[in-house]
């Protein structure tokens, strides 16, 4: 045994649903830093980290940054267009080769151009409702890493957000992509479970990265 901290069981690569694949532990320590620093520079403004606000007039509780397309409910534009208006930061290259590397690691199939990174910023006490990511031209496989708090992530079904669905425990690190018959199912974060971030990486809170390719 490598430490007392040492997983009993190892977690498993596990298939959720036909076209949805969960790989545990798949960024090493090493890439989940430069992968954290790379957020912390995206986050500072302009088109900097920022409350999405919704046409109810509600608002999110996870905090949002935009690469590549600025989203905001429900489309897509070059410029923070409800926020400060500034040009959004571009995708940059090597994240998108990490895209590609995920699909082939996962799913399989042709490996996407992506162009969009959403990136979300979790506190203890953030959530995420049940939703589609159908804003999107592309059915390329929806890519998601994860940093710092464990969260519980549900996976549902493509006709509403209710049962059947499938609670998965995300830990920094993790990679879930979605793709082909799952790419539009339903999904959430009911729940973060603060204090259970990496001691290493330095992060409070729970940074979730998605990647996906515009169509645009």
């Amino acid at each position: 045994m490598e430490g007392m901290d040492a997983e009993l069981f190892p977690r498993a690569r596990t298939q959720v649903a036909p076209g949805a694949v969960h790989l545990p532990d798949w960024l090493e320590a090493e890439r989940q830093r430069a992968l954290l620093a790379a957020c912390r520079g995206w986050a500072r403004p302009p088109a900097g980290l920022r409350t999405v606000r919704t046409p109810g007039g509600g608002t999110m509780t996870a905090r949002q940054v935009c690469l590549g397309w600025h989203w905001y409910p429900y489309g897509y534009a070059r410029t923070v267009a409800d926020g400060d208006d500034a040009p959004v930061k571009p995708f940059p290259r090597w994240l998108g080769e990490l895209g590609r590397r995920a699909v082939r690691d996962t799913v399989g199939g042709p490996a996407p151009d992506y162009d969009i990174a959403l990136i979300n910023f979790y506190d203890a006490d953030a959530r995420m409702g049940m939703h589609r990511d159908s804003d999107e031209k592309s059915d390329a496989p929806v890519v998601s890493l994860s940093l710092g708090d464990t969260c519980v992530f549900r996976f549902g079904n493509t006709r509403t957000r209710t049962r059947p669905y499938t609670d998965i425990e995300l830990r920094s690190g993790d990679l879930f992509v979605f793709g082909g018959p799952a790419r539009l199912a339903y999904h959430g974060v009911p729940r973060v479970h603060p204090g259970t971030a990496p001691p290493g990486l330095g992060l409070t809170g729970r940074l979730n990265i998605t990647l996906r390719v515009s169509g645009l």
